[in-house]
């Protein structure tokens, strides 16, 4: 049954005994969801999920002017990314936005997003290019903020950064193609009084494909619930919980990934965090060290596991732009 799974997802037929090959049919894309799933769907802090801009009008941006004027307004707003936008460093989004690429047209170059204080925010389909800083900034207690299906390509510091006290994050069916310092949960190691007891991010379905580190790294966030993704020649490091953080790492697959979780040793400067693996293929990879016990998600959000054995057809298949029918 397993077999027959894989052969669906990744296109291929049998050859019969004596016969050849028939002609192979692309893999199917594994239906998009509509609404977040994990920490981004939990009711809290006055926040039924997260809805985005749904409640607004739709606006559709082609020009870096408009951008920048739509994610500064204020009220809900579906705000639709069209062709290439251009801008410099970080700029700040407003509460209740959905910011969504048209087709497989939408790109950010050079400049990335801010959440300071914000809140319901949804990022998807959009192609992030050559930032200047982070191209995903949450910060300052934002939180309820969804990422996903996007690609992040180059960015000169980190991909996506989650850090002073925000949390209620989902970060799913993203592609980190090649990128340095993909995820970065947490501030710094003196920033424990914002961000203990906060930082509840879920990290599904995205593909850290050639990423080098931080898949996450993490400090003091608990729980940070890390499952059915798919690492693939990641040559630094994987996931690194440190600063007493709790990170659950389920479900996902390793490829050629040397050091696929750092916990008891903790990483660089940084101390110790707590982590546990369980359900994960390691392909070619080292081992996966854990620590401590962990709060269970379970205890804020239901889930169901893809077989890790599967996660690399399935991601490889969803992840990134032009697969969320935007």
């Amino acid at each position: 049954m397993r077999a027959l799974l894989l052969a669906l997802l990744l296109g291929t037929t049998a050859i019969p005994a004596g016969g050849s090959a028939t002609a192979q049919t692309p893999a199917p894309v594994p239906l998009a969801e509509t609404s977040p799933s994990g920490f981004a769907a939990v009711n809290a802090l006055g926040q039924n999920g997260t809805t985005g801009g749904v409640a607004g009008p739709t606006v559709t941006a082609t020009t870096t002017e408009q951008f920048l004027e739509y994610i500064d307004t204020t009220g809900p707003l579906v705000i639709r990314v069209q062709g290439t936008i251009d801008i410099t460093s970080k700029q700040g989004v407003r509460p209740n936005k959905t910011i969504i690429g048209v087709g497989s047209s939408g790109v950010i170059n050079g400049g990335g997003l801010d959440f300071y204080r914000s809140y319901n925010v949804i990022v998807r389909n959009i192609r992030f290019t050559n930032a200047e800083d982070d191209a995903v900034n949450v910060g300052q207690e934002s939180h309820h903020i969804w990422i996903d299906h996007n690609e992040f390509v180059a960015p000169v510091d980190g991909a996506v950064d989650i850090v002073r006290g925000s949390q209620y994050v989902t970060v799913s069916w993203n592609w980190f193609n090649k990128t340095d310092k993909s995820m970065l949960l947490g501030h710094s190691d003196s920033n424990s009084g914002q961000d203990t007891g906060k930082l509840k991010v879920s990290i599904h379905h995205n593909f850290f494909d050639g990423s080098r580190q931080r898949h996450p790294r993490v400090r003091f966030g608990e729980p940070v619930h890390v499952y059915n993704n798919y690492y693939k020649g990641n040559a630094i490091y994987g996931v690194a919980s440190t600063m007493n953080a709790g990170v659950l790492v389920e479900g996902n697959y390793f490829e050629n990934a040397p050091h696929p979780c750092y916990s008891a040793s903790g990483y660089d400067e940084s101390g110790p965090g707590r982590l546990l693996q369980r359900n994960n293929v390691f392909n070619g990879s080292g081992a996966c060290e854990t620590n401590g016990t962990v709060v269970e998600p379970r205890t804020y959000y239901a889930y169901t596991l893809d077989a890790p054995a599967d996660v690399p057809a399935l991601v490889r298949a969803g992840a990134g732009v032009g697969r969320t029918g935007g």
